[in-house]
């Protein structure tokens, strides 16, 4: 498999098939702009054909796993609906192709990670996390509907009166504190992160391929059912683009101030 199209994602191949995907966006905290966003979108489609890989470790260059979407992409979405039914498109294809991979996917969350960079730390189907990384889902701060992977995902990680607590405040989590509460699987001193991510994939390549794969297609199972959920909080986030609120809390972001919703 060729992946030299993929700018904005580099790749390290380990033994035994353990394929790494590092986001390669250091200077912006790895923030996920229109290209990067629909790489990591067709990524896991073209992982998915790779005979090579056995395991997928995925990470962050730089002190960040990701900082979630570029404010100046979130800015050229507001009010503009060719972009905002796009990106609707491209959130699916994230989430769906992540979902359908059969390899197993493990991330590296080695700093932190918000918004679309959390959709790939959380749906993988082991994370290990820096314990002093921060965690959030941004969109309420933002002014737009919690959409992206929250809806599907937290409520299973961690229970639903976690997820309502966090995902309605917006207030973010540590690595260590994420961990207690099962949102990730595994956080550890930032350090021993990435060698960590990639023992566990080596261990998964080295495994039973079609009992691996056939078990996680069979967790994945509970994600399919809430497909719905995620649908509808997909298409919520991509309706409050086109409202006003956004505009506001773009704004607070970028002059990093508290906002002022109306």
């Amino acid at each position: 498999m060729d992946y030299s199209a993929y700018d904005c994602l580099l790749f390290e191949r380990h033994d035994h098939g353990v394929l790494q995907v590092t986001m390669n966006r250091p200077e912006k905290y790895n923030a996920a702009d229109e290209a990067m966003h629909g790489q990591l979108a067709r990524l896991w489609a073209d992982i998915a054909r790779d005979g090579q890989t056995r395991a997928v470790v995925v990470t962050g260059a730089g002190k960040a796993f990701s900082a979630g979407g570029d404010l100046a992409m979130v800015q050229r979405q507001i009010g503009d609906y060719a972009r905002v039914t796009s990106m609707l498109g491209e959130m699916s294809d994230l989430v769906y192709n992540m979902v359908n991979c059969p390899q197993p996917i493990v991330s590296a969350i080695n700093g932190v990670a918000v918004g679309a960079g959390l959709v790939v730390g959380l749906l993988a189907d082991i994370s290990i996390c820096a314990e002093d990384a921060r965690l959030g889902d941004g969109h309420i701060r933002l002014g737009v509907a919690a959409g992206d992977h929250a809806a599907i995902i937290w409520p299973l990680l961690c229970g639903m009166a976690r997820a309502r607590y966090y995902l309605l405040t917006g207030e973010m989590v540590t690595g260590a504190e994420a961990e207690r509460i099962g949102l990730v699987s595994k956080a550890l001193p930032g350090e021993q992160v990435l060698a960590e991510a990639v023992r566990v994939a080596t261990g998964l390549a080295a495994g039973p391929q079609l009992a691996i794969r056939l078990t996680k297609r069979a967790l994945n199972s509970w994600l399919r059912t809430a497909a719905p959920i995620f649908d509808q909080s997909a298409a919520y986030e991509m309706l409050t683009f086109m409202g006003d609120d956004v505009k506001e809390g773009a704004a607070a972001l970028i002059e990093k101030r508290a906002p002022r919703f109306a």
